[in-house]
Parts: C-alpha cells; sequence; structure tokens
C-alpha cells in the first residue's frame, strides 16, 4: 500500500502558515500531522498539495494508493475505517473527504478541490480535523497528550536530575541528550516532553502540557505556561502561554507570547508583546485569506499567527489577533494594523515592500546557521508566495 496526505480547502483556510508547506507539515502536539500518520501506518507517507510546493515536497504514486486528507488528525477508529476501504472507495467525515483507495490512474487524476466520483462511505469515527489556524494552538494540550503517549510507549526517560523541583503526578519524558537543571516543571496539568539535546536552564518555570522537541532551548528565568510546543532548533525565553512554534525560530527574550502560532524562520526581537484578550473581552476576529476578511474566531483569547521568515526589532508590540504573512519584518514604536501582508517592512507609522532578492539574501544568512541550504526550490516558493500576495501589498502599502 502506498499513502499520500492530500490538501484539500484547509490549506487555503490555514493560510499564512501553508504558504510555505503543505498541512500536513503543521506541529500540532510534539508531531507535527505527517508524522502522526507514519507513526500509525508504520510507513512513510509523501504529498498532494499545491503545485509550486510539490517539488519540495515530493508526490508518489504507485499502483494501490491510500490518499488521506492532511487536515485530519489520525486516531485508531479512524485508521481502521481508512485500512478497510476498497479499491474506488472514499471515506467522509461529515461532508468531507478523509480518505480514498485509488489506483494509478485516479491517483494521478485526483483534484482534492473537485471531490471524488465514487464509492462513498460514512465514517463512524469522532474525526478529528483543523480547519483554522487559531485551532492549532487551542488543540494542542490534547495534541501533546495524544503524542506523549504515541512516542513513549515502552521506552524509558533518561534520569531527571535532582537539581529540579518538581510538582504534580504526570509524566515527564526526558530524551538522550537532553539537559534540565535548576527548573521548576508541574506537571499537574499534563505531561512535559523534552527532546533530544534540547536544553531547559537554570531557573525556568514550566507548567504542562509542555514540549520542547530535539535541539531547542529555554532561556534562563523563563515562564511558560501550556499547552506550549517549541518546535525543533527554536529559543525562547520571557513569557509564554499556550503557544506553538514550528521550528528554527527564535523568541529568546523577555517579553509576552500568548495564544499564538509562530511559523520557521522567525526571530521576535527582545521585548516584542502581543495582546492575546480584547479590552472589552469580545470575541477575536482574525484575517482569512480564503474570504478575504477579518472573520469570527469565537475565541476570546487569540493573539498572533506568524507566517515563515517574519522578523520583529525590539519593543514591537502586537494587537489581539493579528496576522503576520511571509518575510514581513515589523519594527518601531506603535501597534501596527493586525493584517500584515507577506514581504512588507515597517510598521505602525507605514510600510514598503521588501523586494525579493533582498528576502533571499536574509533567507540565505539565517538558514545557513542551522546549515541548511537555501536553494532554488527554496527561491522558487518564496516567489511564488510574493507573486501571491503582491495584491495585498499594493492595497495596504497605498
Amino acid at each position: 500500500m502506498n499513502y499520500l496526505l492530500f490538501d484539500d480547502v484547509t490549506w487555503e483556510q490555514m493560510l499564512p502558515l501553508t504558504f510555505t508547506r503543505p498541512v500536513s507539515e503543521i506541529r500540532l502536539g510534539i508531531l507535527t500531522i505527517k508524522e502522526k500518520w507514519e507513526k500509525y501506518l508504520q510507513a512513510t507517507c509523501s504529498y498532494v498539495t499545491r503545485d509550486y510546493l510539490q517539488k519540495k515536497f515530493l508526490k508518489e504514486i504507485e499502483d494501490d494508493n491510500l490518499l488521506i486528507n492532511s487536515s485530519f488528525i489520525p486516531t485508531a477508529e479512524l485508521l481502521s475505517e481508512i485500512e478497510n476501504l476498497e479499491m474506488g472507495q472514499a471515506l467522509t467525515c461529515g461532508e468531507v473527504i478523509c480518505a480514498l483507495r485509488v489506483n494509478r490512474e485516479q491517483a494521478e487524476t485526483f483534484n482534492p478541490l473537485s471531490g471524488f466520483k465514487g464509492s462513498i462511505i460514512s465514517s463512524i469515527s469522532d474525526c478529528i480535523k483543523i480547519n483554522h489556524p487559531w485551532d492549532i494552538f487551542r488543540m494542542n494540550g490534547d495534541g501533546i497528550e495524544h503524542d506523549f503517549k504515541l512516542i513513549t510507549k515502552s521506552r524509558k526517560s533518561q534520569m531527571l536530575s535532582k537539581t529540579n523541583n518538581v510538582i504534580g503526578d504526570h509524566e515527564i519524558f526526558i530524551e538522550r541528550g537532553a539537559v534540565v537543571e535548576y527548573a521548576t516543571l508541574n506537571v499537574k496539568n499534563g505531561p512535559i516532553y523534552i527532546g533530544k539535546g534540547a536544553e531547559v536552564m537554570e531557573n525556568s518555570a514550566i507548567r504542562g502540557p509542555f514540549t520542547l522537541c530535539a535541539h531547542a532551548t529555554v532561556k534562563m528565568g523563563a515562564k511558560i505556561y501550556g499547552p506550549t510546543t517549541i518546535g525543533p532548533y527554536s529559543k525562547v525565553g520571557g513569557e509564554l502561554n499556550n503557544v506553538v512554534i514550528f521550528g528554527y525560530s527564535n523568541k529568546a527574550h523577555d517579553g509576552f507570547l500568548g495564544n499564538s502560532v509562530i511559523g520557521e524562520w522567525c526571530n521576535l526581537g527582545a521585548d516584542t508583546n502581543n495582546s492575546n484578550l480584547k479590552n472589552n473581552y469580545a470575541p477575536v476576529k482574525l484575517w482569512n485569506y480564503q474570504s478575504e476578511r477579518f472573520i469570527d474566531t469565537g475565541l476570546q483569547f487569540c493573539g498572533l499567527i506568524m507566517g515563515d521568515h517574519s522578523k520583529t526589532g525590539i519593543n514591537t508590540m502586537f494587537n489581539t489577533g493579528t496576522v503576520v504573512g511571509v518575510g514581513a519584518n515589523i519594527f518601531g514604536d506603535g501597534f501596527p494594523r493586525n493584517f500584515i501582508p507577506s514581504f512588507s517592512w515597517g510598521g505602525s507609522h507605514g510600510f514598503a515592500e521588501c523586494r525579493i532578492d533582498t528576502a533571499f539574501e536574509i533567507a540565505l544568512r539565517v538558514m545557513e546557521r542551522r546549515e541548511i541550504a537555501f536553494d532554488e526550490v527554496e527561491k522558487k516558493i518564496m516567489s511564488q508566495v510574493f507573486e501571491m500576495t503582491a495584491k495585498y501589498r499594493e492595497s495596504y502599502h497605498k
């Protein structure tokens, strides 16, 4: 059996986070959605995504293919239904196609945006699906609990140093090579997972559920409230509350970040702060690319959604429910508007367009520090995002 994860209309709903990745590369809990499915399937999955992403996120088709909707989170019950599909059958959750089993020709011509012509079976499982960017931090607690059991089952944690202060009864799992010293770890509300080669520096106070992925760092004196996930090779400090950072991004200094999702290769300058609650306690509205307007999240707490390669200067302030695109640079005093298009540079006093060659130079320098190539494939993806988002800059910068 060959497995592929396909993107449907949810890809547009998850922008700007998906400008640079398929939905299955979103991190929720400890693992990305793709990593979750591969754990359940005990197999490698490839991708069916937007054409300009397909050269980086490859598609592999064989004679017998199971295509799974990348916005669904795997469960044992859902997996059982999917694996029982016969050739030419599709499984739906509500009105949404969850999975289908097809031959080579059907897989090559399948368009996730135009439906499926074949036998339809309705799922009886309690399907778990992400639909909007705020679902990532909203569902992150359950995600950590789920992934913690999935990846630590029948394994033994590295011994926790006696210098640490532990409160509560949930589990703490520390991978080999991780360092945790003189920290307070509160696991009353959920587990704490510390990845391979990660470090929690002294005097940090962490409340679970919490994930620190491989080679990530919590700096001295950090205050972190769960459910929070810090992706691989990221550095965090200051105060965080219910945050998901995908990876390779830094919020290394003091400042508050709450109810937020940060992509890869981002850097939040010292004393960057975001609001996650409106002064009148009203539900927060957030920019939606699909409808090209602000939509109601139904949430009282909702902070910052930031796409890949975006940066902030010191003392930057964000209003409640701010969306920042890809390759943006925000600096200066005052609050900028709560929708900042990709490749916009500036702040509350106005924005200008960042030239694409300048964006290339910055990405090259940033990624070289982690020994990751900013190659022609990455350039083409960034160029495509630059073109796709030009209309927002044209209206925004006038």
